[in-house]
C-alpha cells in the first residue's frame, strides 16, 4: 500500500478509523484489519478504546516497525499538564512505547497553541511521539501553527468526502506540503446509495463505496481512515485501491451536492 512522507514518518494512505467501535467488537475489528494487511490503525482518547486497541495490537504478528498508529488528545485536556498527563494514558492503554502520530482532536475555543505545541514538541524529542499534528484546523488556524509556531505538523485530519468541499483547507495543506486525513470519507454511509456514486460503481464493477474512496486517494496528499468494523467491509476498502475512475467519472462526482457535512459539534471552529 502506498505512504505518504511527513515529517520523517510514513503513513499509509488507507487506513482503519475505530471511532464507535469498542471493546471486543473494536478488538475484533482490529485484528481482522491486521490480518488482512492494513498497517494504519486510528484512534483516540475520546473513542474510549484504546485498549482494546492495544489489545490487538499486541495480539498480532505484525512488527511494531511496519505499523503506524495515530492516536489523539481531547480538547478539554490541551494545557500541558493535562496533554501530558492524557498522553500517559492513552500509551499505556496502547501497550506501547511510542505512537506514530498524536493530534490535538478539535481546537478548543480558548487555548494557548504556542504552550500546546511546546508541549507537543517536547513529546517528539523524548521520542514518545514520531509525529504531531492536528485535526479539525481550519486555514487561520492552520496559519497560526504552522508560520507563527512553526509546529512540525504531520498533518491536519478532517472530514471530507465526494459530498463536502474541503478546497480551501485542501490547497493550504498542499501548498505546505502537509498531507490531509480524511475521516468520514463515505459521508456516514450516505455515499453507498448514492446514484451517481453506484452508477459509476456499477461500469467499473465496483460499488459506490469504492468509488467514494478512489476519489479520495487518487488526491495527490489525501489518506483516508474509514471504519469497518465488518472483514467484508475492510476488504472492499482494500479492494478499493484498483478502481480506475476516468475523465467522466471525475465530472460526475464534481457535480455532486459539495456541502453535506456529518459532523459539526457546537465546539467546531468556524469552517473554510
Amino acid at each position: 500500500m502506498e505512504d505518504l512522507k511527513t515529517q520523517g514518518i510514513s503513513l499509509p494512505r488507507l487506513g482503519l478509523g475505530t471511532f464507535r467501535m469498542q471493546g471486543d467488537v473494536c478488538r475484533a475489528a482490529v485484528e481482522s484489519a491486521l490480518a488482512l494487511g492494513y498497517r494504519h490503525i486510528d484512534t483516540a482518547e475520546m473513542y474510549a478504546n484504546e485498549e482494546a486497541v492495544g489489545a490487538a495490537i499486541a495480539a498480532s504478528r505484525v512488527a511494531r516497525r511496519d505499523l503506524h498508529v495515530t492516536t489523539k488528545v481531547w480538547n478539554e485536556n490541551l494545557a500541558p499538564d493535562a496533554m501530558r498527563l492524557a498522553f500517559d494514558k492513552s500509551l499505556k492503554k496502547l501497550r506501547l512505547d511510542q505512537v506514530d502520530l498524536y493530534l490535538v482532536h478539535w481546537p478548543a475555543p480558548i487555548m494557548d497553541l504556542p504552550a500546546m505545541f511546546d508541549t507537543l514538541m517536547k513529546l517528539k524529542e523524548e521520542g514518545r511521539t514520531r509525529a504531531i499534528g492536528v485535526a479539525n484546523f481550519n486555514v487561520a488556524l492552520l496559519k497560526t501553527v504552522v508560520e507563527e509556531i512553526k509546529a512540525p505538523i504531520a498533518c491536519n485530519q478532517i472530514e471530507y468526502h465526494v459530498m463536502l468541499d474541503q478546497t480551501k483547507v485542501r490547497k493550504y495543506l498542499a501548498a505546505k506540503s502537509i498531507p490531509l486525513v480524511a475521516y468520514c470519507p463515505l459521508a456516514q454511509g450516505r455515499a453507498a446509495s448514492d446514484e451517481t456514486l453506484v452508477a459509476i460503481g456499477r461500469k467499473h464493477g465496483a460499488s459506490a463505496a469504492q468509488v467514494a474512496l478512489k476519489w479520495l486517494l487518487d488526491q495527490d496528499g489525501v489518506a483516508a481512515i474509514p471504519k469497518a468494523s465488518r472483514r467484508e467491509s475492510q476488504q472492499a476498502n482494500l479492494d478499493a485501491i484498483n478502481v480506475g475512475l476516468d475523465d467522466e467519472d471525475m465530472k460526475a462526482i464534481a457535480g455532486l451536492r459539495k456541502n453535506m457535512r456529518c459532523v459539526n459539534p457546537g465546539f467546531a471552529p468556524a469552517w473554510d
